[in-house]
């Protein structure tokens, strides 16, 4: 007597879904750690130099991490308001911060107290930085302008009033030591020479502008705003290269990851977004709360966001090394050993093998196939966690009984909310085109069954006149997509009219494979 034979599940990738080397690589990183800060953290970023620890600033201080520490290793608490824009000079020595109170310090990475104060803002200093040289410091604040310090002799060297609004972005250049471009809620973007004292460049970003970033080469310029990411060719005097509208609230926060300079920014929507060379969107990873800061170890071996709530995300890199060191010091138990015991003996050339038959285990719906109760086993393929979860088990059930040629008798004789379930499914997978072929087939037999007793429930009655709108609707659309595919085939054939031509050859594997479903779904509608 033959065997059972279980049902094949067949896991087809969806739609659109690519898989690509950007992809795998942004999800090769562990479960995130929370570390929980004083306030909401506004400034995250990495020392250049080895061991690459960063700087937090939250609240009233600033707490300098190692990379696979909890704890600080360093922490500046001498600020009597809330500090802002902590950041690290060129060789890794010597960390410079605002304040609310309006004074810019200068700290020494080992030690506690500020070795320089600048004052000179009346408001707020929200952003610093070290221009390239290391010996002058750059701010922007509240109060409308930024200025530029000696580090050795605390002087102001220049102060210039350019925006009209708070002053929010600043990035230096690391080629040039007297270029850096500032961004301000007046919608602007302005980059600044130090030898000529004033702007040299000018971009409407068209929202207040929250961050601005350099690409190594310093030939693209980002800045962020509103929902929008632009990107600036400074090449060209300026000129906007593209345009990204992929968040949903305000773009807080944008860097560059080392290896391939790949965009990532950060939202109050409370993802981030990883961006390949083309400005598609290859990873997201998700917060838990709305994102203000955002930093890239130089190596890529962590990724650390700050967020409102005040908790600091951190991901870790996974490695070979990691993975096989866990193996390795796993224990196991006795049974386990008792288990395994002969599973790994080579037979010898000589030796006659008795192999000892595998047992099968059967899911419940296959079990209950075997005893040919249909309606049970279309009943547990429709179960809440299944068809939400992995719809590609509900619809390979169905394939299973068309082709025993008994889903008729599977779906006869239901009760309102089983036909209801059948009816949900249908309307949220009739046009995947994964599974569009055999669920039309149990819509066809759906309205055959229940035609004569739609009146009797109204419920399934607009369920069913919903999914005969959406048919219908469908059906017009894939008759227009025909008639695309016959005017580009037109096209094509003008083209080249001395040379056979292949449809292949013109038209990408996806759009053909699309058009060849299309032309079926579309006459299996008109059916319907």
């Amino acid at each position: 007597m033959a065997s059972f034979k279980p049902t094949k599940v067949q896991f087809l990738p969806k739609l659109g879904e690519k898989v690509t080397e950007d992809t795998l690589y942004w999800k090769n990183y562990k479960s995130p750690v929370q570390i929980k800060e004083f306030g909401a953290v506004t400034k995250i970023d990495f020392s250049p130099l080895a061991p690459h620890n960063y700087a937090v600033t939250a609240s009233t201080r600033i707490h300098v991490y190692g990379l696979h520490s909890q704890e600080p290793i360093r922490s500046f608490t001498r600020f009597r308001d809330t500090a802002y824009g902590g950041s690290f000079r060129g060789d890794g020595k010597l960390l410079v911060a605002g304040s609310e109170e309006g004074l810019i310090r200068l700290f020494d990475i080992s030690g506690r107290v500020a070795l320089r104060q600048f004052t000179g803002h009346s408001k707020a200093v929200h952003v610093t930085s070290f221009l390239s040289d290391g010996f002058r410091v750059v701010s922007g604040s509240d109060d409308l302008t930024f200025r530029v310090w000696d580090v050795p002799s605390a002087v102001e060297l220049s102060s210039i009033t350019e925006h009209t609004d708070y002053i929010r972005a600043l990035a230096p250049s690391k080629l040039n030591p007297d270029l850096f471009v500032t961004g301000s809620y007046d919608h602007t973007v302005k980059v600044f020479d130090m030898r000529s004292g004033s702007s040299v460049m000018t971009m409407q970003h068209g929202h207040p502008v929250e961050c601005v970033l350099l690409y190594p080469s310093e030939a693209l310029l980002v800045s962020t705003g509103g929902r929008y990411v632009k990107i600036w060719d400074l090449l060209k005097g300026g000129q906007e290269l593209v345009s990204l509208k992929n968040h949903h609230k305000t773009v807080t926060c944008a860097c560059l990851s080392s290896v391939g300079n790949k965009l990532l920014t950060g939202s109050l929507d409370r993802h981030v977004k990883v961006y390949n060379s083309s400005y598609k969107v290859v990873h997201n990873f998700d917060c838990d709360a709305s994102i203000l800061s955002m930093a890239v170890a130089p190596d890529d071996e962590v990724v650390a966001v700050g967020m409102t709530n005040g908790v600091l995300s951190v991901r870790h890199r996974k490695h070979k090394k990691d993975k096989e060191t866990l193996t390795s010091r796993r224990r196991r138990g006795p049974s386990y050993r008792v288990f395994v015991k002969g599973k790994n003996f080579v037979p010898r050339q000589d030796d006659f093998l008795v192999s000892k038959p595998v047992k099968q285990y059967l899911r419940k719906y296959d079990k209950q196939l075997k005893s040919f109760e249909v309606s049970k086993a279309l009943d547990t393929a429709l179960q809440t966690w299944t068809r939400t979860s992995k719809p590609e088990v509900t619809v390979a059930v169905i394939i299973e009984l068309n082709r025993r040629g008994t889903l008729k008798n599977a779906l006869a004789g239901r009760n309102e909310e089983s036909l209801t379930k059948i009816l949900n499914f249908l309307l949220k997978h009739i046009f995947d085109p994964r599974f569009s072929r055999p669920l039309l087939t149990v819509g066809d037999i759906v309205l055959d069954l229940y035609r004569q007793v739609l009146h009797q429930s109204p419920v399934v009655e607009r369920q069913l006149q919903r999914l005969m709108e959406v048919l219908g609707r469908e059906a017009e659309l894939q008759q227009e997509l025909l008639q695309v595919l016959g005017i580009l085939d037109t096209l094509f054939a003008s083209l080249t009219p001395r040379k056979e031509v292949l449809w292949e050859e013109h038209c990408p594997m996806s759009l053909n494979n699309h058009c060849v479903s299309v032309s079926s779904v579309s006459a299996d509608v008109c059916r319907i």
